[in-house]
């Protein structure tokens, strides 16, 4: 039996996870998308947004679109938990909250 070539990915996400993910892709769009090479990136990245403001709560992500989430989520948590090592106790709390939302994030829907 064949495997499909392509496979839509399908992630029930509830509101505060939607609004995070919003957030971190409108991040992501602002940085790479004055930069020509990212081209492919800033598409999946605006049809993902697109996906995110829809009112449904099953969002269908392609697989181009989900690898590359989850690839900036986990460069993302990679450095906050860098960031947390390295800061003063100030910093290191504002930043444990968000990193914890996005390990979350990351470890429940876009863990392999």
């Amino acid at each position: 039996m064949a495997k499909p070539l392509f496979k839509n990915y399908t992630f029930e996400l509830d509101k505060n996870e939607k609004k995070i993910l919003l957030n971190f892709c409108k991040t992501i769009l602002k940085q790479i998308s004055a930069d020509e090479k990212f081209y492919a990136d800033v598409r999946s990245f605006t049809s993902i947004i697109e996906k995110l403001n829809s009112s449904d709560t099953e969002i269908k992500l392609t697989k181009e679109e989900k690898t590359k989430l989850a690839f900036r989520l986990k460069e993302n948590v990679d450095h906050m938990a860098k960031q947390i090592k390295s800061s003063g106790f100030f910093k290191r709390w504002l930043y444990k909250s968000a990193y914890k939302q996005y390990k979350v994030l990351l470890d429940n829907h876009f863990s392999n």
